[in-house]
């Protein structure tokens, strides 16, 4: 085997036993075209990253011990220890979590800038992403600060949030392309596809699934600003 055959069993391995993916959203994501040299600049430019470090920060800040936020979170210790060394990647649902418990937002654990002043006018190559787990993609459509926080998900199939989470606030989900499944409370079950929109408040724990065989597209927007 090639060093390349062994990079792509241990892909394999890390979204099957990690993440969760079924074997149609590895394929997915195995098969995906990557971007041209210059769209790849562009989102590198874009992408923020450095969850580790603001996470371990964060803990710091609060003084909280590694037992103390995992139990708050509803993780194991040894999970939260691996997500603060970079060995592990959050999921939204314990992103949420965790930023419920530092009375922060997720968008401050990437340590983006905050800019005080919106601007009017987003285009495409200037949006900020996001990308917290494999098969997740955010794109933020406001920059800075807004009582509104729209957002582009982009999900692969089969991927999930890993988890039910819940905050103050309201949203709105419209499906653009695929299907979505969310859950409210473990006891509302919707099934959307594209052209369905689904607003609800979000102190309900919820919970949501890719449910297409293809890329799922959503316009997610949030308020106040919780990401």
């Amino acid at each position: 085997y090639t060093s390349n055959d062994l990079e792509t069993a241990k892909r394999i391995m890390h979204l099957r036993n990690d993440k969760g993916l079924n074997l149609a959203g590895v394929a997915y994501l195995l098969s995906a075209k990557k971007p041209s040299i210059k769209k790849q600049a562009r989102l590198r430019t874009n992408t923020t990253a450095g969850v580790s470090e603001h996470l371990l920060e964060l803990r710091g800040k609060h003084g909280c011990t590694l037992a103390q936020v995992a139990r708050q979170a509803g993780i194991s210790i040894s999970f939260l220890s691996a997500i603060e060394r970079d060995r592990a990647k959050p999921s939204i649902a314990t992103l949420q979590r965790l930023a419920v418990i530092y009375k922060t937002n997720v968008l401050s654990m990437f340590g983006a800038e905050d800019e005080s002043k919106a601007h009017r006018l987003v285009r495409p190559a200037d949006r900020k992403v996001l990308r917290p787990e494999p098969g997740v993609q955010m794109e933020l459509l406001i920059l800075g600060r807004s009582q509104l926080e729209p957002h582009i998900f982009r999900i692969v199939p089969r991927v999930s949030s890993g988890g039910s989470y819940h905050h103050e606030g309201e949203e709105f989900i419209h499906v653009l392309e695929g299907s979505l499944e969310v859950w409210l409370d473990e006891v509302e079950r919707y099934v959307l596809v594209a052209g369905d929109t689904l607003h609800f408040e979000s102190t309900h724990a919820h919970r949501w699934k890719s449910l297409s065989g293809e890329e799922t597209t959503l316009l997610w927007v949030n308020t106040p600003p919780t990401f």
